[in-house]
C-alpha cells in the first residue's frame, strides 16, 4: 500500500483493495472496519446520484417472517430519533431518488439514493440509527407485525382476528399460486437450511411470532461484525466513512455471531411431491396444474460456476428459440411455460427451475420424460457455435448497459454484488465480467464443454425435485375455517384479564398512531434545496431526414426507435393492438421462421420491442393521440445490424404461423393473470378511472382488468382452428395499415456513432411516405363505475376515481401536490398503520385527467372506502402545519427530477416533445407546483372530489361478493 493511499483512507478503517472496472466506467474499493470487522465495497463513479445500502446476514429457522418483520420494525423509531415512524416521516422530508428496505432470504437490507449532498447526509443519519439502534416498540411490532384484536378493538363480545401490516402483506404475497410454487418447490430443494423457510412469513406462521423473539434476533444479528456496508457516487470512501464511525461503528466491539451458514445436504434420489393451492369454490380446477422441476446446484459465489449455469441457463431457456423453452412452450402438457423457469443465483447455492402451467395432475410423469428427452438431445446433438457465441453477447450486453429507469444504476451494481459479499465470494470478480467471459469464449469452443455442463448439473444430479401443485376448490374454506376454529378457542380460553389487555392494547395502538410527534427532530431538506429546473438532454435533427439524436454516455450501447402515428382503427382492432405490438418481434419474418428469428435478434441485439402510446393533449386529457413504437439495442459494434434488424421486423413480420401465434396468446393470458396479486391496486385505479376519459377507457380496455377477461375468452376461443386462423388473419391486416404510415426515427449513443447511425437508416429505409387516410382517434368518454371483480385472493385491492384535468390546467399542479398530502396527513394511517394495509394513497393522473386513492394488500373493504372520503372531510376541517405542505411539494418535486439513465432520459425527453410536453410547458408546471398554497389544496378538492360523482373499483375474493353489492357494487368475475 502506498504512502498516499495510507493517508487517504480513514483510521478506523483498512483498504484491502482497489481495482478499476472499465466496462462500467468506476472503481472499486474494497475496506474493512478495523474494530469490527464490517465490511464496506465503496463503488467509486462521477455519477451524483450516490447510494448507499447496509445488509446484515439473516438466516431464519422457521417461518414466522421475523426477518421480515424486524426490517419493517426497526424502521419504525430509534435512539436518536424516538418518533414513531422516521421511515415514511423521511420519505416526505427528502429529495431522496430511492427509499426502501429488502428482506431476501438471507439478508436483510436498508438502501436509499439522492443526488443532493445534504439529503444524503440527512438520510444515512437516520438510516444508521434506525439499523444500529432501533427502539423496537412493542406497539410497533403488533402494528407492523401482527396482534390478536377484537373484530370491535373496544368489544370483548366481537370476534378475534389477526392484524397488522405484515400479516396483510404475506396474506396478498402468497395468494398468487406462483408464490406458492416457488416456496413448496425450494422448501423442498433445501430441507435443512434456511431456504426451506419462508423469510416473508407465512401468515399462518406469523402469527406465532414473540415480540421476544423479535427482539433476539435483532439482537444477534444487527450487528456491525455481520454487516456489510456498500456505496456508489462521487463522495469520496474516506467520507463516509468519517460518518459510519462517527454515527455508529464507535460505539461497537468486535462480535464472533455464529449464524446456520452451510450447504444443503444432498439427495441421492429425486423427490416427488404433490401439493395443492387454493381456487375460489365454483371456480373449476381443469387444466389449472402447475409441475416444475428443481435442481439445486453449485454456489452462487463461485464466479465460475455462477456463470457457467447462467450460461447453462440461457442456452436451454433463453427465448423460443432455445431448445428446452421450445419444448415447454409446443407441448401440448401444458397451458405454457411456468413463470418460474430459470437460475436463482441469490441464495448461497443455486437453483435450476423449468416445468410448465395449465396441467393436469396425472401428466407429471410426462413432463418428466420431456425434459430428460429434450436434455439428453442437447447432449447428443450439441450447440452450435453461434448459438453459444449469441448467450455471451448477451452476458456482455448486460454487464455494459447503464440502467437506472426503475432503480438507481449504483444500487443495481450493488445488489449484484451483495451475494458473494454475504457468502465469502469475490464481489470485485463478479463486477468485472470481462476475464470470465474471456476464459468462456475459449470454453466453449470445446463440442463436449455444453454437454459436459449438463451431464453434470442436470441429467446427472439426483438433487432435483419434481412439484405439482394442484388446485383445491376447498382449501381456502378449510383454511379459513380451521383460523376461525382457532380463534374462537382462543377467545373462549381468554381471562377477564386477557381480554381487558387485548382492549387496553389496541386502545394504546390507537392512541400511538393518532399521536402527533414532534418531527424538528428529524434532518429534512427543504424549498431552498430544490435544484432548479433541471436540464433536459439536448437533441439535434439529422437535416430534412426525419431523425432525432441525442448523444448520451451509454457505455458502448446504440438504442433505436422507429416512431410512427397510429391509423384510424375499428374498436376491434384497436383492442388487437396489444397483441399486435407483443407478436411482432415473436415471429417469423421473411424467409425465416420465428425460431431463426429468435436466433437472430439474439446474435445481433440486445433485445427489440414493439409498443403503442398514447396520451392527451396537455389542455384536453380526452383528446388522444397515439404512435406505434418499434425499439432496439445493441452493442455499438453491432449498429448497421440493429438498423437492418428493425427494418425487417417491421417490414416483414409474418402472422402466419399458427401454432406460434396460439402458444404466445396462452403466454399473454398467463402473465397477465399473474399480475392482478402484485398489481391489484393498479387494476383497481384503472377499473375505477375507466369511464373518466378516452385515456382511462384504453388503458382499462387494453392493459386491465378487462383485457385480462377478455385474453382468457380469446384463449378459450383459439380452441377452434377457424378462429385461430382468422385472429392470424386479422393480424396481417392490422400489419399491413401500419406500414402505411410516416416514419420518424430516434436516435441514441456515444456522440462518435450518431452520424453513421443516420447514414445506416438512409441507407436502409426507403424515403419516407406522408400517411394515408384518417389518423386515429378515440371518442370522449364519461360515465360512472361501482364494480366489484371477483378472483382468487386474500386480501383485497380499493380504488376511487374522480374526473379532473390535464396537465396544462392551472388546477393540475395543486390536484398533484394533494396526493401526497392526504396520503401523508391521513391516508398512510387510517389505511396503512389502523387498517393493516400494507398500502394506501391518492395521486392526480395528468395524462387521464383523473385523481385516483388506493389501497394495496388490503384487509377491508368498506371501511378503506369510508377512509378515502374521511380525508376529504380532515382536508376541509382540521388545522394544517405549513410543513405538511411543504413535504408534499418536495415529494413531487423529486418524481419531477428523478434521475434516468443516460438513455432513459433521451428517451423520455423526445416522447415528451413528441406528445407536446415541451420544456416551456414542464417549467411552467414546476412553478406552478412550488406555488401551492393550502388553501388551493381545499378549493380543488371541493371543485373536484365530489363524493357523488365518484367511480368505484375493487378486487375482492368471492367469498366478500355480498360485502360488495351490499356497498352497491356491480359483481365482475374475472
Amino acid at each position: 500500500m502506498t504512502a498516499a493511499s495510507v493517508s487517504a483512507t480513514h483510521p478506523a478503517f483498512e483498504k484491502l483493495r482497489s481495482h478499476r472496472i472499465d466496462t462500467l466506467n468506476l472503481t472499486v474499493e474494497e475496506y474493512r472496519h478495523i474494530k469490527t470487522g464490517a465490511s464496506h465495497l465503496h463503488l467509486a463513479a462521477d455519477n451524483d446520484e450516490n447510494v448507499f445500502f447496509v445488509a446484515l446476514r439473516t438466516f431464519p429457522m422457521d417461518s414466522t417472517g421475523v426477518a421480515h418483520i424486524l426490517e419493517h420494525t426497526a424502521l419504525c423509531g430509534s435512539e436518536k430519533y424516538p418518533v414513531r415512524d422516521p421511515f415514511f416521516m423521511m420519505i416526505r422530508r427528502s429529495l431522496n431518488t430511492f427509499m426502501n428496505a429488502f428482506t431476501s432470504s438471507d439478508w436483510t437490507a436498508y438502501p436509499f439514493a439522492s443526488k443532493n449532498r445534504k439529503d444524503f447526509d440527512n438520510l444515512l443519519s437516520v438510516y444508521l440509527d434506525s439499523v444500529f439502534f432501533s427502539k423496537l416498540d412493542p406497539l410497533d411490532f403488533a402494528q407492523e407485525g401482527h396482534r390478536l384484536e377484537f373484530d370491535k378493538p373496544d368489544d370483548p363480545e366481537s370476534e378475534l382476528v389477526y392484524r397488522g401490516v405484515v400479516y396483510n402483506e404475506m396474506k396478498g404475497a402468497m395468494s398468487a399460486p406462483t408464490s406458492q410454487l416457488w416456496q413448496n418447490l425450494t422448501s423442498h430443494l433445501f430441507p435443512t437450511t434456511t431456504y426451506h423457510y419462508n423469510s416473508g412469513g407465512e401468515p399462518d406462521h406469523i402469527v406465532d411470532l414473540s415480540y421476544d423473539d423479535l427482539v433476539r434476533f435483532y439482537r444477534h444479528h444487527y450487528h456491525p461484525s455481520n454487516a456489510f456496508f456498500a456505496t456508489y457516487g462521487d463522495i469520496p470512501a474516506r467520507e463516509h466513512h468519517e460518518r459510519f464511525e462517527e454515527l455508529a461503528l464507535k460505539r461497537f466491539e468486535r462480535l464472533d455471531i455464529e449464524l446456520p451458514v452451510k450447504d444443503e445436504k444432498r439427495m441421492f434420489a429425486p423427490l416427488r411431491v404433490d401439493q395443492s393451492y387454493a381456487v375460489s369454490e365454483g371456480e373449476g380446477t381443469a387444466q389449472k396444474t402447475h409441475i416444475v422441476m428443481g435442481w439445486l446446484l453449485g454456489h452462487s459465489f463461485d464466479l465460475q460456476e455462477n456463470l457457467e449455469c447462467q450460461l447453462l441457463a440461457n442456452v436451454l431457456l433463453e427465448n423460443s428459440a432455445s431448445p428446452l423453452m421450445r419444448a415447454l412452450e409446443t407441448t401440448d402438457l401444458g397451458h405454457s411455460p411456468s413463470p418460474v423457469c430459470g437460475l436463482e443465483d441469490s441464495n448461497r447455492e443455486m437453483t435450476f427451475v423449468c416445468g410448465i402451467e395449465g396441467s393436469e395432475p396425472e401428466r407429471q410423469a410426462e413432463l418428466e420424460a420431456l425434459i430428460e428427452q429434450t436434455l439428453q438431445k442437447v447432449v447428443e446433438d450439441g450447440v452450435s457455435q453461434e448459438r453459444l457465441e449469441a448467450v455471451l453477447h448477451q452476458l456482455e450486453l448486460h454487464q455494459r448497459e447503464i440502467a437506472g429507469d426503475q432503480f438507481p444504476y449504483g444500487l443495481q451494481l450493488i445488489m449484484s454484488a451483495i451475494p458473494p459479499m454475504v457468502h465469502g465470494g469475490d464481489p470485485v470478480a463478479l463486477l468485472d465480467l470481462e476475464p470470465v467471459l474471456a476464459d468462456l469464449r475459449e470454453k466453449i469452443r470445446d463440442p463436449d464443454y455444453i454437454r459436459s455442463l449438463i451431464r453434470r448439473h442436470l441429467l446427472d444430479n439426483p438433487h432435483r425435485v419434481t412439484l405439482t401443485l394442484r388446485p383445491d376448490s376447498d382449501l381456502e374454506n378449510r383454511r379459513q375455517e380451521a383460523i376461525r376454529e382457532a380463534l374462537a378457542r382462543r377467545k373462549a380460553s381468554l381471562s377477564d384479564d386477557e381480554k381487558r389487555q387485548i382492549i387496553d392494547r389496541a386502545a394504546a395502538l390507537e392512541e400511538r398512531q393518532q399521536r402527533k410527534d414532534d418531527d424538528s427532530i428529524l434532518p429534512k431538506v427543504d424549498l431552498t434545496d430544490v435544484p432548479l429546473q433541471l436540464p433536459e438532454p439536448e437533441a439535434r435533427f439529422a437535416g430534412d431526414f426525419a431523425a432525432t439524436l441525442y448523444a448520451r454516455g451509454t457505455n458502448g450501447l446504440v438504442y433505436e426507435q422507429l416512431v410512427l402515428p397510429l391509423p384510424a382503427m375499428s374498436e376491434e382492432e384497436l383492442l388487437l393492438l396489444p397483441l399486435y405490438t407483443t407478436f411482432m418481434t415473436e415471429v417469423g419474418c421473411g424467409d425465416l421462421d420465428y425460431l431463426q428469428m429468435q436466433d437472430r435478434i439474439s446474435a445481433e441485439s440486445g433485445g427489440i420491442s414493439s409498443f403503442s402510446s398514447a396520451r392527451g393533449r396537455i389542455d384536453d386529457a380526452q383528446d388522444l393521440s397515439g404512435y406505434l413504437i418499434v425499439n432496439g439495442k445493441a452493442l455499438a459494434r453491432n449498429r448497421d445490424a440493429l438498423t437492418r434488424l428493425l427494418k425487417d421486423v417491421f417490414t416483414g413480420a409474418r402472422f402466419d404461423e399458427q401454432g406460434r401465434i396460439r402458444e404466445l396468446v396462452a403466454q399473454v393470458r398467463s402473465r397477465r393473470e399473474q399480475s392482478v396479486t402484485g398489481a391489484g391496486h393498479a387494476l383497481a385505479m384503472g377499473a375505477a378511472s375507466q369511464g373518466l376519459s378516452s385515456g382511462a377507457w384504453l388503458a382499462f380496455r387494453l392493459g386491465g382488468l378487462e383485457a385480462i377477461r377478455g385474453i382468457k375468452a380469446l384463449d378459450d376461443a383459439l380452441a377452434s382452428p377457424d378462429e385461430l386462423a382468422q385472429l392470424c388473419q386479422r393480424l396481417t391486416a392490422l400489419h399491413e395499415r401500419m406500414q402505411q404510415q410516416a416514419r420518424e426515427y430516434l436516435v441514441i449513443g456515444e456522440e462518435d456513432q450518431l452520424d453513421p447511425m443516420v447514414d445506416s437508416l438512409k441507407a436502409c429505409w426507403p424515403a419516407v411516405q406522408d400517411a394515408t387516410g384518417e389518423p386515429w382517434k378515440l371518442q370522449p368518454v364519461s360515465y360512472q363505475t361501482r364494480q366489484a371483480w371477483l378472483t382468487s385472493t386474500q386480501v383485497n385491492f380499493c380504488a376511487r376515481a374522480f374526473s379532473t384535468v390535464a396537465v396544462d390546467h392551472p388546477d393540475a399542479a395543486a390536484l398533484t401536490v394533494l396526493g401526497g398530502f392526504l396520503r401523508n396527513g391521513f391516508l398512510h394511517r387510517a389505511i396503512r398503520e389502523k387498517g393493516g394495509a400494507y398500502g394506501g394513497g391518492a395521486g392526480q393522473d395528468s395524462v387521464n385527467g383523473c385523481f385516483r386513492f388506493f389501497s394495496y394488500r388490503d384487509p377491508r373493504l368498506g371501511e378503506t372506502l369510508e377512509d378515502f372520503d374521511n380525508s376529504l372531510t380532515w382536508l376541509r376541517q382540521a388545522e394544517h402545519d405549513p410543513q405538511a405542505l411543504e413535504e408534499s411539494i418536495l415529494g413531487v418535486i423529486g418524481q419531477l427530477d428523478r434521475p434516468r439513465s443516460p438513455a432513459g432520459a433521451a428517451r423520455h425527453a423526445f416522447h415528451n416533445r413528441l406528445f407536446g410536453r415541451s420544456p416551456e410547458q414542464q417549467a411552467r408546471f414546476r412553478e406552478r407546483v412550488l406555488a401551492v398554497t393550502l388553501d388551493d389544496l381545499k378549493r380543488v378538492a371541493d371543485r373536484w372530489l365530489v363524493p357523488e360523482n365518484a367511480s368505484t373499483a375493487v378486487i375482492t375474493s368471492h367469498d366478500n361478493r355480498k360485502d360488495a353489492e351490499g356497498l352497491g357494487l356491480a359483481i365482475e368475475e374475472l
